[in-house]
């Protein structure tokens, strides 16, 4: 195992240096802690837990997420803090963005600051570089949001509420069924989209309706789905009479440009999502609800049971159908 002497010969600096750069006690340049950081993680050292460490290390649970300010992931975050509060833990947060060094330090910075025993990822994807260092690990690592690798997680079935969002719509009548997802522009998540839009081709070809796929992506956001609503919905000969949407956020946008173009939901175009956004019932939106604070709560659970129990395994959220005024058969 590397040695923080290891770090600081590699860097150029004293020891004394790389434990500060390290521990973010005492001042360091920028530059002098990027060039620790770096070298920490060229040599896989991750630092060890100490008394002197801002947190007991069996009392604090990082948390890496790609959003703070996205409903699914701010959700699962409150239930995060809730239930450690209860178990009176510490939640060590950071989050990750898209460039590759800032995640790394973020991730780094997260092990070697705070010796934390555990750590729950929500919304990191199996081929993300984050990913395979949190498997590497000697300490359990839970994920929320779909499965990495043999990890211990939760989420819903994203596959399946792809598919019963689009049977819903087929049972109605609709033939023209377009499935809006997410794209590759967002910070993560991308994983948990393709799985659902796996499930609506599946519903679509089930119900006869395989030639008639159709597929449009968008920033997974309320104006990425009004952008990609507008665009949609522009011509009235290539116009679908239905949109599956891979969120509530992507639906909520749809409706607003329905609205704008003067098209009337349910009655000319109906538009069912996945979540039950905080927002979902102002819109009257149909959609297939799950509890992301419930989530968030049993990642907790698993990852202090998974100190006890090295492989608690991975749990199927439930998720069901609440249809609202935003779904009807074609006119």
């Amino acid at each position: 195992m590397s040695a923080l002497s290891d770090v600081a010969r590699l860097a150029d600096v004293s020891t004394a240096t790389a434990s500060r750069a390290l521990s973010g006690r005492g001042y360091v340049a920028a530059e002098t802690r990027d060039r620790v950081v770096a070298a920490a993680a060229e040599v896989g050292y991750f630092g060890t837990p100490s008394s002197s460490m801002p947190f007991p290390s069996s009392r604090a649970v990082g948390v890496v997420v790609p959003h703070m300010n996205h409903w699914y992931f701010g959700s699962v975050l409150e239930g995060i803090e809730a239930a450690l509060a209860l178990s009176d833990a510490e939640l060590v947060l950071r989050r990750l963005t898209r460039n590759p060094l800032e995640r790394r330090r973020a991730f780094e910075t997260l092990m070697m600051h705070t010796g934390v025993a555990a750590v729950i990822a929500v919304g990191i994807e199996s081929g993300d570089e984050v990913a395979s260092l949190l498997q590497s690990l000697d300490r359990p690592f839970v994920s929320v949001g779909g499965p990495v690798g043999g990890a211990a997680g939760i989420s819903i079935d994203d596959h399946a509420a792809g598919a019963l969002i689009t049977r819903h719509l087929a049972s109605l009548g609709h033939q023209r069924i377009l499935h809006l997802g997410a794209d590759a522009t967002g910070d993560a998540g991308l994983a948990v989209h393709t799985r659902r839009l796996a499930g609506y081709r599946e519903a679509m070809t089930d119900a006869g309706l395989g030639p008639r796929i159709a597929v449009h992506t968008a920033p997974l956001s309320v104006p990425g789905g009004y952008a990609a609503g507008l665009a949609i919905l522009a011509d009235p000969r290539t116009r679908p009479t239905a949109i599956a949407a891979g969120s509530d956020e992507l639906a909520i946008g749809v409706i607003i440009a329905a609205r704008q173009l003067g098209i009337q939901v349910p009655d000319q175009l109906s538009v069912i999502g996945i979540d039950d956004h905080e927002l979902a019932e102002m819109f009257a939106l149909t959609t297939l609800a799950q509890d992301p604070a419930a989530q968030g709560a049993e990642a907790v659970r698993l990852a202090l049971a998974e100190r006890a129990d090295p492989n608690p395994g991975w749990i199927e959220h439930p998720a069901r159908l609440v249809v609202r005024g935003s779904t009807r058969a074609p006119q």
